[in-house]
């Protein structure tokens, strides 16, 4: 037996940011996750948001005007703030009619990602970005969110429509 004292041995766990970052899955309408949650989607320069789920966001969420003041450009990421969230607007390429790049994307979720930082965001909830009419591949893109968010406590829950519901909402948004 030593007659050195016994250091105390910490027994509770701890939750290292690695461990708390989390990327889900929800069947349903993205509009439907709670109200404090942040969204987010993806946008050209000009911010035509013109078919596809975008032109959702621009019909609920408004500020066409407010985002373009912003003057964001491919790879970063706009913002509106709409009663107790943000809404971010990934920009991932320079018009509506251009397709993004896996690069463009990754920028702009750096760039939401330093937003939610600085302003405490630990939940955002998106539809599976990119992959829609931009046709980005969703295991990348996946991948990419691990890579970027894994180090943080910001919770992503992604969103997917049933798949009838899916094809219907994207046609009726085709080019209105």
């Amino acid at each position: 037996m030593s007659s050195e004292p016994e250091e105390p041995v910490n027994t509770a766990k701890t939750e290292s940011a690695e461990d708390s970052w989390r990327l889900s899955y929800v069947t349903g309408d993205l509009f439907s996750c709670p109200e404090d949650e942040a969204l987010a989607h993806c946008i050209s320069e000009d911010c035509r948001m013109g078919a596809g789920i975008a032109v959702m966001f621009k019909q609920k969420f408004r500020g066409v005007a407010e985002l373009k003041a912003q003057n964001k450009v491919t790879g970063q990421c706009a913002v509106l703030e709409r009663g107790r969230r943000f809404v971010y607007y990934l920009i991932t390429k320079k018009r509506a009619t251009g397709k993004p790049t896996y690069n463009s994307l990754k920028q702009s979720l750096e760039d939401m990602k330093s937003h939610c930082e600085l302003n405490n965001v630990t939940r955002i909830s998106m539809p599976r970005i990119g992959c829609g009419l931009d046709r980005l591949a969703w295991e990348r893109v996946s991948e990419m969110l691990e890579q970027i968010f894994k180090h943080t406590d910001i919770c992503i829950t992604v969103y997917s429509l049933p798949q009838r519901t899916e094809t219907k909402v994207m046609r009726e948004n085709m080019r209105r």
